[in-house]
C-alpha cells in the first residue's frame, strides 16, 4: 500500500439540477478525463439517484455506481454530488459533502436553488476548489467556515484581510503565520 492510499482524496464534485444537467462538475484524478464519457456519466447517475428524493436538506443517501461511491445531498431543485472511490471512507466523503454545502449556504445567503447557483457560478467553482486540490482530489479543507472566508478573501479571525494590506504588511503576516506553526 502507497502512501498515497492513505490520503483521503476525491473523484468528482458534481452539481446538477432537478432534470439532471449540470450546473458545475469538477472531476480528479483523470475520472472520466472525456467530455462525452463526463455527460454519459452524469446522466446515468442522475437516473440512478433521481427517484431518491430525501425531504431534508441535511439528509444525505450514499450509493455504490460503477464501483464508484457516492454520496449526495438534495437541495429544492438541486443535487450535489460528491464521488470517491470504492474503498474510500464514507465518513470522510460526508464530511466534504457537509463543508460545500454549508459553505455555499454561507455564501449565498442560503438560497441553493439553481438560478442562484448559476447566477453567483463563479462564487460556486470558488468554493469547490477550495475543497481539493487541482491536480490529485486530495481533501484540503471541510470546515465551511474556512472555504468561506478564503473564497471571500477574508483573513483569518482577528486578522487584517490580505487584500488590504500593503507587501511589507503581507510579508510580515506570512512570516508570523508560518512561524506559529
Amino acid at each position: 500500500m502507497g502512501s498515497d492510499a492513505l490520503v483521503p482524496s476525491i473523484l468528482a464534485v458534481l452539481l446538477l439540477d432537478s432534470e439532471g444537467n449540470r450546473i458545475i462538475a469538477k472531476y480528479y484524478q483523470g475520472f472520466q478525463s472525456c467530455a462525452v464519457e463526463q455527460g454519459k456519466f452524469e446522466a446515468k447517475l442522475f437516473k440512478k439517484t433521481k427517484n431518491t428524493n430525501t425531504t431534508r436538506s441535511d439528509a444525505d443517501v450514499i450509493i455504490l455506481f460503477r464501483s464508484v461511491q457516492a454520496i449526495f445531498r438534495c437541495g429544492a431543485d438541486t443535487r450535489f454530488y460528491v464521488l470517491g472511490a470504492a474503498g474510500e471512507n464514507e465518513i470522510i466523503l460526508n464530511m466534504v459533502l457537509d463543508g460545500l454545502f454549508e459553505a455555499l449556504h454561507l455564501l449565498l445567503r442560503g438560497q441553493l436553488e439553481s438560478r442562484a447557483l448559476l447566477d453567483n457560478l463563479e462564487t460556486v467553482m470558488l468554493a469547490v476548489d477550495e475543497l481539493a486540490s487541482v491536480d490529485g482530489g486530495v481533501i484540503l479543507e471541510t470546515d465551511a467556515q474556512s472555504i468561506s472566508n478564503r473564497v471571500m478573501m477574508r483573513g483569518v479571525e482577528g486578522t487584517q484581510p490580505i487584500t488590504d494590506m500593503s507587501m511589507s504588511q503581507a510579508i510580515a503576516s506570512a512570516k508570523d503565520q508560518l512561524f506559529k506553526s
